[in-house]
């Protein structure tokens, strides 16, 4: 079987395919061509978000794709800030006719506070959430979309979803990579049958630079991506590396070996990582 073939099946029964293309970054103009490259490399999963403003191409890269749009899993977000009922009901049917399309397999909301907040306050917007999910679960019913998740979301954040909704959370996508695993979270997620999706692997390029990851891969006769991509793909999560280059794309996808469970060990004792300019960001520790 395809690494592409691999899904995980979600807690109302829909699959998703294990590996994703990330699109963050990559500009509304190009991100059509980079949609299609990966579908014809095998790629059957494309992840996006209305704050990265390419959701317009990202549809017309599925639309134009030779690959029949029932085969492809499209996730988008809901904005971070975006925390009631009325605006995340018009950012769903915005978000559908930017990208031009019927329906979405996923949304997920992007974060449980807004970004100028994350690694600064303490609110974690419980009642607002509640508001931007009750908008979520009534798109499922309205057939706007398939499945709804959560991103960046704590044990509390979950619990809270879970307990004062009827839909719980189908995925949660998480910063994981070498140098951040975040098991407690993982495990709390997929013992509650919530699958965890892994955003960054590669530390936002971080990861090139590692003394420890390069030896590492250097044993194993692989790229640095491709031991970040794979050491993800065995905690048993949704892997979703960004690129725009089709020659990445393709070795991205190359993780047919197996590390050792010394090496993923040693592997999960680095835990920390130099993010470079990227640490201007929320995700890596910034402040907006």
């Amino acid at each position: 079987m395809s690494i592409f073939d691999e899904t995980i099946t979600l807690n109302n029964g829909v699959k998703i395919p294990k590996l994703a293309l990330g699109v963050w970054e990559i500009p509304d103009d190009q991100v059509a061509d980079s949609v299609k490259s990966a579908l014809d490399i095998g790629y059957r999963h494309i992840d996006t978000a209305q704050a990265y403003g390419n959701e317009r191409g990202v549809g017309e890269g599925v639309r134009d794709s030779s690959v029949s749009r029932d085969k492809i899993f499209v996730n988008s977000k809901v904005a971070a800030e975006i925390k009631n009922y009325d605006e995340a009901k018009k950012s769903i049917d915005e978000t559908l006719s930017e990208m031009s399309l019927d329906y979405l397999d996923m949304m997920i909301i992007h974060n449980p506070q807004p970004w100028t907040e994350v690694n600064q306050g303490n609110d974690r917007h419980f009642e607002g959430n509640l508001q931007t999910w009750r908008a979520m679960e009534d798109a499922v019913k309205a057939g706007k979309l398939k499945t709804i998740g959560v991103s960046s979301f704590n044990k509390e954040d979950l619990d809270n979803l879970i307990k004062n909704s009827d839909t719980k959370p189908a995925v949660n996508q998480v910063q994981i990579h070498i140098g951040d695993t975040p098991m407690d979270i993982i495990k709390y997620s997929q013992d509650n049958g919530i699958a965890v999706e892994a955003f960054s692997p590669v530390a936002h390029g971080a990861a090139m630079n590692d003394e420890q990851i390069k030896k590492m891969a250097a044993k194993y006769n692989v790229s640095v991506p491709q031991l970040c991509i794979r050491y993800d793909w065995q905690l048993n999560v949704i892997v979703l590396p960004k690129s725009a280059n089709p020659e990445h794309m393709k070795s991205n996808a190359e993780i047919d070996f197996e590390i050792s469970a010394e090496d993923m060990d040693t592997l999960m004792k680095i835990d920390q990582m130099n993010y470079g300019a990227a640490s201007a960001y929320p995700v890596f520790g910034g402040k907006m």
